[in-house]
């Protein structure tokens, strides 16, 4: 049977069926498999079925999901509500990174202040402060799907901001490294909330963009500290960077209370429920977590919460792209952590004896490179998207995102190799800039694309995609700056970082193509 005899008998099935068909979550029923256009939804689905659809503004689009007839439904708030909401998220997910990457501004300082060496520094707090990026947004999850995205979203930052404090006034290199591990686990939730956010508000259509600009504020982030507190640290103690950190997530955390909203809304119910409070009472208890436990015996069953990370992971199209974007994105982590270390070490051991200035001032160039890359995944992704849904007769397919990858694949391997031999040929600076700079570009345009597909490819469960992406990228880069500056100076840098591109252009190789082939009917088996 081909596929024109299978979209017949399912528009009859449709058709027979039409009013008992739950178009609130009709989208989860064929994960990553969308009808857009309006004229292929009354073929696909039949007459009484598609005139039950609604459509976009300009009658273009089906949208997915459904809105309910609701003020509630987050798909019905304005334009400027919603991307409000956008905003506050996109900003609390800049500041895990960017709460990281203070310590490298910082490193020779610390390592001054605690009488040690700046590969202790890395070594003790930098790589395992990462490492725990990616655990405290497993955990997040958990509760967000239970509870509510706000009240998760707000105690962690608290908490976040809390360790911040003791960061700054840590006495010892111990009690530093504990603070700084505690406030990356609990400061990392905005990093897998965003999803969620994204999806609660805008109709698929619209995803990507907004999954864009969100992923612009965690990536630029790790690079906007060193820049800027490089500078300050030059002239005044390293305690003043963590200082001025605490208040710039005060100030989140000030957004979070005041503008940002719950997005969450159990569409899935045939009435969703209204909340049991409202005005300001409703405000409040919606923060602290009070309506999100009211509400919660509508919801996931906490075991099944607990479980749902675990059932997901496994699935072999979530691997092939998890592992993939491990390693792309780990390589580049390990850049940002070991870029200082490299540019200060002298140049008898093969560095390029930088100091604190010239180095702060490199870190604008991935700045500067992640807001070109956004630029490009804005307009491209759904160039990309429009395109390739006309050819596919009105019907997107989940492997559609994944074409963004073969434009960044070219940009990341001349990045790196630029990298590896301006390192170790001792070229000028602006080869090292340029290095960087492409490679960066290529992360970003990549990691939207891999959101996006995973995203689309299991509807029903965005928190559990964003939080595994959120781990494999944080896994990825965490044993990098373990091995990265012994292996260029003991070998050279540009087998390292030729090394680390030729991993990355292998498994493109081997996942991408594969991906797009076998995607489907993977998806038709293993998606839930």
């Amino acid at each position: 049977m081909d596929e024109k005899d299978l979209q017949a008998e399912d528009s009859s099935n449709y058709s027979a069926s039409a009013e008992s068909i739950d178009v609130y979550t009709l989208h989860e029923a064929h994960a990553g498999r969308l009808v857009v256009d309006p004229e292929e939804a009354r073929i696909e689905f039949g007459e009484k079925l598609a005139s039950r659809l609604k459509l976009s503004k300009d009658g273009t689009k089906v949208l997915w999901p459904q809105p309910h007839d609701s003020d509630l439904d987050p798909q019905n708030w304005s334009d400027y509500r919603k991307n409000m909401q956008l905003l506050i998220i996109t900003l609390a997910a800049f500041t895990p990174d960017f709460n990281s990457g203070i310590g490298i501004a910082s490193i020779f300082r610390l390592a001054a202040q605690y009488n040690t060496t700046t590969g202790e520094i890395n070594d003790l707090t930098s790589n395992w402060s990462i490492f725990l990026l990616g655990w405290g947004g497993i955990a997040a999850v958990m509760l967000m799907r239970r509870y509510g995205r706000l009240p998760v979203l707000f105690w962690s930052q608290l908490l976040a901001v809390g360790f911040m404090v003791g960061c700054t006034f840590a006495p010892t290199l111990q009690s530093f490294a504990a603070f700084r591990c505690l406030t990356a686990f609990f400061g990392t939730c905005p990093q897998v909330t965003g999803l969620y956010v994204v999806t609660d508000l805008f109709p698929f259509h619209l995803q990507a963009r907004k999954l864009n600009l969100w992923t612009f504020g965690f990536i630029l982030s790790p690079f906007l500290s060193p820049f800027a507190f490089g500078f300050l640290v030059a002239r005044t103690t390293w305690r003043w960077a963590y200082g001025i950190g605490t208040i710039f997530n005060a100030m989140i955390l000030v957004l979070i209370a005041l503008f940002m909203e719950e997005t969450m809304y159990d569409r899935h119910l045939k009435t969703p429920p209204a909340p049991p409070y409202t005005g300001l009472k409703y405000r409040i208890y919606t923060l602290i977590g009070v309506t999100g436990a009211k509400l919660a015996k509508y919801r996931t069953p906490l075991y099944e919460v607990v479980l749902s990370p675990f059932k997901v992971a496994w699935r072999p199209h979530l691997l092939m792209a998890l592992f993939y974007e491990a390693l792309l994105f780990g390589f580049s982590i390990g850049i940002n952590v070991t870029f200082a270390v490299f540019l200060g070490l002298p140049q008898t051991m093969g560095g390029y004896g930088f100091g604190q200035f010239a180095i702060a001032g490199c870190y604008a160039t991935p700045i500067i490179s992640v807001i070109i890359g956004e630029s490009i995944g804005r307009y491209v992704n759904d160039w990309l998207a429009n395109f390739l849904i006309k050819r596919n007769h009105g019907v997107f397919e989940a492997e559609m995102r994944l074409w963004m990858c073969y434009l960044a694949l070219p940009l990341y391997i001349c990045g790196f190799v630029v990298i590896g031999a301006a390192f170790e040929k001792h070229l000028s600076i602006g080869a090292i800039i340029m290095g960087w700079g492409i490679a960066e570009c290529a992360v970003m345009m990549t990691t939207v694309a891999i959101y996006a597909y995973c995203n689309d490819c299991f509807p029903k469960h965005q928190g559990e995609i964003s939080a595994l992406i959120n781990l494999a990228r944080t896994l990825g880069g965490f044993a990098v700056a373990f091995f990265q500056v012994p292996w260029a100076t003991k070998h050279g840098a540009i087998q390292t970082f030729g090394v680390e591109a030729a991993i990355v252009a292998g498994l493109f190789v081997f996942l991408i193509p594969l991906l797009q082939i076998k995607g489907r009917s993977l998806r038709e088996k293993y998606s839930l």
